[in-house]
């Protein structure tokens, strides 16, 4: 008999590996119809490689904390709650439109930023990238002294979301 884990870990579906271990060890697979069994497994790929996505996207995007709109308290902060959960639609990003939020100190605006962002990942499969605006522009700078000005403009363009800090 094949080992049918190895074979799924060679073609790299992960998920399934994993699934299949689990169902091997809690049931009696000869019982199972292999149609269920193909479903289960497609379905543990399927998950898998979506959350895999999802965090590598998380990573990429290079928060510099994680922060979610579960953890904002609209109660202390001067924002209009509607408003916010309308942007973590992300649907102003089809239009091509900027969002800026103006306020003092510890109002709230990169945790909001970074929210929306995180949102986008995680509910709207966008590709996003946080930059601090210092960081930014001392990248631009280093990028035109090399003589690749243009490079990272570039690879803005392919992003459905860019917050500057």
């Amino acid at each position: 008999m094949r080992d049918v884990l190895a074979e799924l870990k060679a073609l790299r579906l992960y998920g399934m590996a994993d699934a299949w271990a689990e169902l091997v060890s809690t049931s009696e697979l000869g019982c199972q119809s292999s149609g269920w069994l193909l479903e289960h497994l497609l379905e543990a790929e399927h998950t898998d490689r979506h959350l895999r996505s999802i965090r590598y996207q998380l990573q990429a995007a290079r928060f510099p904390v994680h922060r979610d709109l579960a953890g904002f308290d609209f109660e202390q902060s001067k924002v209009e709650r509607a408003l916010i959960q309308e942007l973590a639609t992300l649907d102003f990003t089809a239009q091509a439109h900027n969002v800026v939020f103006i306020g003092g100190t510890g109002t709230g605006k990169s945790h909001l930023a970074t929210a929306l962002g995180v949102s986008g990942i995680t509910q709207h499969g966008k590709r996003v990238r946080f930059y601090s605006t210092v960081d930014l522009v001392n990248l631009l700078e280093q990028e035109k002294a090399a003589g690749k000005a243009g490079k990272l403009a570039f690879s803005l363009l392919r992003m459905d979301l860019v917050i500057l800090d």
